[in-house]
Protein backbone atom coordinates (compact mmCIF):
# COMPACT_ATOMS: atom_id res chain seq x y z
CA UNK A 1 0.00 0.00 0.00
CA UNK A 2 1.24 3.26 -0.90
CA UNK A 3 1.28 6.25 1.67
CA UNK A 4 2.66 9.71 0.99
CA UNK A 5 4.77 12.32 2.20
CA UNK A 6 4.79 15.95 1.19
CA UNK A 7 8.55 16.87 1.18
CA UNK A 8 9.45 20.51 0.04
CA UNK A 9 12.26 21.92 -2.25
CA UNK A 10 15.26 23.91 -3.03
CA UNK A 11 12.71 25.94 -5.34
CA UNK A 12 9.44 27.19 -3.29
CA UNK A 13 6.92 26.30 -6.64
CA UNK A 14 8.44 22.55 -6.71
CA UNK A 15 7.11 20.00 -3.88
CA UNK A 16 7.67 16.17 -3.75
CA UNK A 17 5.23 13.81 -3.32
CA UNK A 18 7.12 10.89 -2.19
CA UNK A 19 5.98 7.29 -1.58
CA UNK A 20 6.87 4.17 0.50
CA UNK A 21 7.38 2.26 -2.61
CA UNK A 22 9.16 3.20 -6.30
CA UNK A 23 6.97 4.38 -8.63
CA UNK A 24 9.06 3.77 -11.64
CA UNK A 25 12.65 2.19 -11.92
CA UNK A 26 15.59 3.40 -13.53
CA UNK A 27 13.85 5.89 -15.92
CA UNK A 28 12.40 9.35 -15.23
CA UNK A 29 9.77 11.04 -16.65
CA UNK A 30 8.87 15.26 -17.15
CA UNK A 31 5.21 16.45 -18.66
CA UNK A 32 5.42 20.28 -19.17
CA UNK A 33 1.30 20.04 -20.45
CA UNK A 34 -1.25 17.63 -20.44
CA UNK A 35 -0.42 16.75 -24.58
CA UNK A 36 2.96 15.43 -23.02
CA UNK A 37 1.20 13.49 -20.42
CA UNK A 38 -0.68 11.13 -22.74
CA UNK A 39 1.36 8.03 -21.42
CA UNK A 40 0.84 8.79 -18.10
CA UNK A 41 -3.20 8.74 -16.27
CA UNK A 42 -1.84 10.60 -12.77
CA UNK A 43 0.12 12.86 -14.36
CA UNK A 44 -2.94 13.54 -16.90
CA UNK A 45 -5.28 14.16 -13.90
CA UNK A 46 -2.94 16.45 -12.13
CA UNK A 47 -2.67 19.12 -15.21
CA UNK A 48 -6.86 19.06 -14.87
CA UNK A 49 -5.77 20.97 -11.19
CA UNK A 50 -5.50 24.73 -12.39
CA UNK A 51 -2.67 25.43 -10.55
CA UNK A 52 0.18 22.23 -11.99
CA UNK A 53 3.05 24.24 -14.30
CA UNK A 54 4.92 20.24 -15.17
CA UNK A 55 4.71 17.36 -13.03
CA UNK A 56 8.19 14.90 -13.07
CA UNK A 57 8.08 11.45 -12.02
CA UNK A 58 10.94 9.25 -11.22
CA UNK A 59 11.96 7.00 -8.66
CA UNK A 60 9.46 7.04 -5.58
CA UNK A 61 7.97 10.78 -6.10
CA UNK A 62 6.24 12.81 -8.53
CA UNK A 63 7.19 16.25 -7.99
CA UNK A 64 4.88 19.23 -8.92
CA UNK A 65 5.65 22.76 -10.31
CA UNK A 66 2.97 24.81 -9.46
CA UNK A 67 1.57 28.36 -10.69
CA UNK A 68 2.16 31.28 -8.73
CA UNK A 69 -1.93 31.40 -7.81
CA UNK A 70 -2.03 29.04 -4.73
CA UNK A 71 0.48 28.50 -1.85
CA UNK A 72 1.22 24.80 -1.30
CA UNK A 73 0.03 25.09 2.32
CA UNK A 74 -3.31 25.40 1.09
CA UNK A 75 -3.16 22.62 -1.52
CA UNK A 76 -0.44 20.20 -0.48
CA UNK A 77 -2.10 17.65 1.47
CA UNK A 78 -5.51 17.54 -1.11
CA UNK A 79 -3.31 16.65 -3.64
CA UNK A 80 -1.28 13.96 -1.38
CA UNK A 81 -4.37 12.19 -0.90
CA UNK A 82 -5.50 12.56 -4.71
CA UNK A 83 -1.65 10.62 -5.75
CA UNK A 84 -2.37 8.15 -2.90
CA UNK A 85 -5.92 7.18 -3.84
CA UNK A 86 -4.72 6.78 -7.59
CA UNK A 87 -1.51 4.52 -6.77
CA UNK A 88 -3.35 2.28 -4.31
CA UNK A 89 -5.92 1.96 -7.06
CA UNK A 90 -3.73 -0.23 -8.85
CA UNK A 91 -3.44 2.05 -11.98
CA UNK A 92 -0.21 2.30 -14.03
CA UNK A 93 2.09 5.13 -13.27
CA UNK A 94 3.22 5.03 -16.83
CA UNK A 95 2.19 3.52 -19.93
CA UNK A 96 4.65 4.12 -22.99
CA UNK A 97 7.98 4.43 -24.06
CA UNK A 98 7.69 7.57 -25.72
CA UNK A 99 7.87 10.04 -23.11
CA UNK A 100 11.11 11.89 -22.71
CA UNK A 101 13.47 9.99 -20.24
CA UNK A 102 16.52 11.16 -18.77
CA UNK A 103 19.87 9.56 -19.28
CA UNK A 104 21.46 7.71 -16.54
CA UNK A 105 24.54 9.28 -15.92
CA UNK A 106 26.60 8.41 -12.59
CA UNK A 107 30.28 10.34 -11.69
CA UNK A 108 32.87 9.38 -9.45
CA UNK A 109 33.72 11.54 -6.15
CA UNK A 110 36.31 10.64 -3.65
CA UNK A 111 35.36 10.43 -0.24
CA UNK A 112 37.51 11.63 3.36
CA UNK A 113 38.41 7.56 3.19
CA UNK A 114 40.87 7.01 0.57
CA UNK A 115 39.96 3.36 0.03
CA UNK A 116 36.62 4.45 -0.28
CA UNK A 117 35.31 5.58 -3.98
CA UNK A 118 31.25 7.19 -4.31
CA UNK A 119 29.59 6.70 -7.48
CA UNK A 120 26.67 8.89 -7.18
CA UNK A 121 23.62 8.29 -9.82
CA UNK A 122 21.12 11.34 -11.42
CA UNK A 123 17.94 9.00 -10.07
CA UNK A 124 17.21 7.42 -6.83
CA UNK A 125 18.08 3.76 -6.87
CA UNK A 126 17.28 2.64 -2.88
CA UNK A 127 14.82 3.85 -0.63
CA UNK A 128 16.61 2.52 2.46
CA UNK A 129 20.39 2.10 3.58
CA UNK A 130 21.91 -0.83 2.82
CA UNK A 131 25.67 -2.11 3.73
CA UNK A 132 27.16 -5.57 2.38
CA UNK A 133 30.70 -6.84 3.79
CA UNK A 134 30.84 -9.73 1.59
CA UNK A 135 29.51 -11.18 -1.66
CA UNK A 136 26.99 -13.35 0.67
CA UNK A 137 25.49 -10.07 2.08
CA UNK A 138 24.64 -9.15 -1.10
CA UNK A 139 22.80 -12.01 -2.83
CA UNK A 140 19.64 -9.60 -2.19
CA UNK A 141 20.97 -7.01 -4.41
CA UNK A 142 22.08 -8.17 -8.18
CA UNK A 143 24.10 -4.95 -8.83
CA UNK A 144 26.81 -5.59 -5.41
CA UNK A 145 26.56 -8.81 -6.33
CA UNK A 146 28.06 -8.16 -9.67
CA UNK A 147 30.88 -5.64 -8.29
CA UNK A 148 31.67 -8.09 -5.82
CA UNK A 149 33.02 -10.20 -8.81
CA UNK A 150 35.47 -7.61 -8.90
CA UNK A 151 38.83 -9.05 -6.84
CA UNK A 152 39.32 -5.36 -5.50
CA UNK A 153 36.02 -5.08 -3.90
CA UNK A 154 36.14 -5.28 -0.15
CA UNK A 155 32.41 -3.54 1.03
CA UNK A 156 29.27 -1.76 -0.59
CA UNK A 157 27.20 0.71 0.92
CA UNK A 158 24.31 1.80 -1.31
CA UNK A 159 21.62 4.33 -0.22
CA UNK A 160 19.36 6.83 -1.77
CA UNK A 161 21.01 7.37 -5.49
CA UNK A 162 24.73 6.70 -4.62
CA UNK A 163 26.70 3.50 -4.33
CA UNK A 164 29.88 3.94 -2.17
CA UNK A 165 32.69 0.88 -2.71
CA UNK A 166 35.60 0.21 -0.41
CA UNK A 167 38.82 -1.69 -1.92
CA UNK A 168 41.49 -3.78 -1.01
CA UNK A 169 44.96 -1.90 -1.10
CA UNK A 170 45.89 -4.06 -4.74
CA UNK A 171 45.13 -1.37 -6.91
CA UNK A 172 44.31 2.60 -6.70
CA UNK A 173 41.48 3.85 -7.53
CA UNK A 174 42.88 6.05 -10.51
CA UNK A 175 43.08 2.48 -11.96
CA UNK A 176 39.91 1.21 -11.56
CA UNK A 177 37.71 4.04 -11.25
CA UNK A 178 36.76 4.25 -15.19
CA UNK A 179 35.61 0.83 -14.89
CA UNK A 180 33.54 0.64 -11.67
CA UNK A 181 31.90 3.77 -12.54
CA UNK A 182 30.84 2.12 -16.71
CA UNK A 183 29.76 -0.68 -14.96
CA UNK A 184 27.16 0.99 -12.32
CA UNK A 185 26.09 3.36 -15.29
CA UNK A 186 25.46 0.36 -17.65
CA UNK A 187 23.91 -2.18 -15.37
CA UNK A 188 21.33 0.98 -14.01
CA UNK A 189 20.88 1.98 -17.47
CA UNK A 190 19.60 -1.46 -18.32
CA UNK A 191 16.91 -1.21 -16.56
CA UNK A 192 17.93 -3.85 -14.06
CA UNK A 193 17.03 -3.60 -10.18
CA UNK A 194 19.88 -2.47 -7.63
CA UNK A 195 17.95 -3.84 -4.70
CA UNK A 196 15.95 -7.07 -5.19
CA UNK A 197 12.11 -6.20 -6.01
CA UNK A 198 11.44 -8.21 -3.19
CA UNK A 199 13.22 -6.43 -0.62
CA UNK A 200 12.23 -2.50 -1.99
CA UNK A 201 8.84 -3.31 -0.02
CA UNK A 202 10.34 -4.06 3.09
CA UNK A 203 12.05 -1.07 5.53
CA UNK A 204 15.23 -3.69 5.95
CA UNK A 205 18.14 -1.47 6.26
CA UNK A 206 21.05 -3.23 7.57
CA UNK A 207 18.45 -5.82 9.69
CA UNK A 208 21.49 -6.78 12.03
CA UNK A 209 21.06 -4.19 13.53
CA UNK A 210 18.59 -3.54 16.04
CA UNK A 211 18.33 0.12 17.25
CA UNK A 212 17.61 0.36 21.47
CA UNK A 213 15.52 3.63 21.17
CA UNK A 214 14.25 2.31 24.50
CA UNK A 215 14.08 6.15 26.47
CA UNK A 216 13.24 10.12 25.63
CA UNK A 217 17.12 10.87 25.04
CA UNK A 218 17.24 7.96 22.66
CA UNK A 219 14.68 9.64 20.40
CA UNK A 220 16.55 13.07 21.39
CA UNK A 221 19.68 11.66 20.16
CA UNK A 222 18.01 9.45 16.68
CA UNK A 223 16.50 13.15 15.95
CA UNK A 224 19.88 15.21 15.91
CA UNK A 225 21.59 12.23 14.13
CA UNK A 226 18.77 12.09 11.53
CA UNK A 227 18.66 16.19 11.15
CA UNK A 228 22.32 17.21 11.77
CA UNK A 229 24.57 14.55 10.77
CA UNK A 230 23.38 11.75 8.49
CA UNK A 231 23.04 14.43 5.50
CA UNK A 232 26.35 15.68 6.27
CA UNK A 233 27.97 11.94 5.97
CA UNK A 234 25.75 10.66 2.92
CA UNK A 235 27.58 13.66 1.11
CA UNK A 236 30.93 11.79 2.08
CA UNK A 237 29.09 8.92 0.93
CA UNK A 238 28.68 6.98 4.72
CA UNK A 239 25.74 6.62 6.83
CA UNK A 240 26.29 6.59 10.83
CA UNK A 241 23.38 4.36 12.75
CA UNK A 242 21.97 4.92 16.33
CA UNK A 243 22.89 1.56 18.28
CA UNK A 244 22.27 2.44 21.71
CA UNK A 245 22.73 4.81 24.58
CA UNK A 246 23.27 4.03 28.45
CA UNK A 247 22.06 6.28 30.74
CA UNK A 248 24.57 5.55 33.46
CA UNK A 249 27.59 5.67 31.51
CA UNK A 250 25.78 9.06 29.38
CA UNK A 251 27.52 6.93 26.53
CA UNK A 252 25.92 6.99 23.12
CA UNK A 253 26.94 3.63 20.95
CA UNK A 254 26.63 4.24 16.90
CA UNK A 255 27.45 2.25 14.08
CA UNK A 256 29.50 3.61 10.80
CA UNK A 257 28.77 2.36 7.49
CA UNK A 258 30.07 3.31 4.00
CA UNK A 259 32.36 5.46 3.71
CA UNK A 260 32.77 6.39 7.22
CA UNK A 261 33.48 2.76 8.39
CA UNK A 262 37.62 2.55 8.57
CA UNK A 263 37.62 6.03 8.06
CA UNK A 264 41.12 7.84 9.33
CA UNK A 265 39.29 10.71 10.44
CA UNK A 266 35.79 9.09 11.93
CA UNK A 267 37.60 9.39 14.80
CA UNK A 268 38.28 13.57 14.46
CA UNK A 269 34.65 13.96 13.46
CA UNK A 270 32.99 11.74 16.15
CA UNK A 271 34.84 13.86 19.29
CA UNK A 272 35.35 17.44 17.59
CA UNK A 273 31.87 16.88 15.75
CA UNK A 274 29.11 14.37 16.94
CA UNK A 275 30.28 14.20 20.76
CA UNK A 276 30.39 17.71 20.93
CA UNK A 277 27.27 18.47 19.47
CA UNK A 278 25.47 15.98 21.20
CA UNK A 279 26.91 17.08 24.85
CA UNK A 280 25.65 21.02 23.67
CA UNK A 281 22.41 20.15 22.59
CA UNK A 282 21.10 17.65 25.43
CA UNK A 283 22.80 19.52 28.35
CA UNK A 284 24.53 17.10 30.33
CA UNK A 285 22.85 13.79 28.89
CA UNK A 286 25.87 12.99 27.06
CA UNK A 287 29.75 12.78 27.86
CA UNK A 288 31.07 10.28 25.37
CA UNK A 289 30.19 8.45 21.85
CA UNK A 290 31.49 5.37 20.81
CA UNK A 291 31.49 4.56 16.97
CA UNK A 292 31.93 0.39 15.71
CA UNK A 293 32.84 -0.33 11.96
CA UNK A 294 29.32 -1.45 10.46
Amino acid sequence: MHTISIKSTNNPSIVKFESNQFLVKNQSYEFNNIDEAKSSTIAQQLFYLPFVKKVYISGNFIAIEKFNIVEWNDIADEVASQIETYLNSGESIVTAEETKKVPVTVYAESTPNPTVMKFVANKKISLNPFEFLNIEEAKISPLATKLFHLPFVKSIFIDENFISVSKYDVVDWNEVTMEVREMIRSFIENGNDVISSEIVQEKKASPEISPEINSETSKQIVSILDEYVKPAVAGDGGNIIFKSYDENSKTVELILQGACSGCPSATITLKSGIETMLREMLHGKVESVVAYNG
